[in-house]
């Protein structure tokens, strides 16, 4: 009989180290699921309203449509870079502005800059084509700030002129970065043909394994 009365302890304190165990173990997955949840990439963009060719006047940028919808689909944080002085609303005093400052190699004021970038692995950055260039106020953001290191993923609005040689431009103010396969969309196309830009999109981030 105290034979059998301990046998019945024994069952008892195996099982109990069982249930111990898988306690444990559910741990973790806590811990992965926090840890999977941090944000790695940075959306950043520049975008102008106002007249816009061949469009009439908008209220949300080119760029910043397609910036919103590249930021959903990657999971991204956003940050626009706006210029301490804001660029005219009209189309003609906008472009000659414009010209002036990629004549004259300008960095215009920013109104504000990110303090958080180091978190960062990835930076997608939008902008609209200016005269065959980036806006020099994008040019003042890379400069401004360190992206060693980090993944740059570009992509732009335009008229007709693609990337033109902004990637180029990129690297070249980036030497320590990664370049990635930018991505060009017509910005009439981001007011009036929604559709046809995000499967331009998904296509473009699909084939860069997002």
């Amino acid at each position: 009989m105290k034979k059998i009365f301990l046998l019945l302890m024994m069952i008892l304190t195996v099982s109990g180290c069982g249930g111990s165990e898988e306690k444990s173990s559910a741990e973790p997955a806590k811990v992965a699921k926090v840890q999977t949840s941090d944000k790695k990439i940075l959306v950043v963009y520049f975008s102008r309203t106002g007249e816009e060719y061949n469009v009439g006047k908008i209220t949300k940028g080119n760029t910043a449509i397609v910036a919103e919808y590249i930021a959903q689909k990657t999971v991204a944080d956003m940050f626009e870079i706006k210029p301490a002085t804001p660029y005219p609303d009209e189309y003609e005093a906008c472009t000659e502005l414009a010209k002036r400052e990629l004549e004259s190699n300008a960095r215009p004021a920013l109104a504000k800059n990110i303090d958080n970038l180091a978190q960062y692995d990835t930076i997608i950055l939008g902008y609209p084509i200016w005269w065959s260039a980036l806006p020099r106020v994008v040019m003042t953001f890379l400069e401004t700030n360190d992206l060693s290191d980090k993944t740059i993923i570009p992509f732009c609005t335009h008229g007709g002129s693609g990337l033109a040689g902004t990637e180029r431009e990129i690297a070249d103010v980036c030497p320590n970065a990664k370049i990635l396969s930018g991505l060009a969309v017509v910005g009439k196309d981001a007011q009036n043909d929604f559709p046809t830009v995000q499967k331009d999109v998904d296509a473009w981030l699909k084939g860069l394994g997002y």
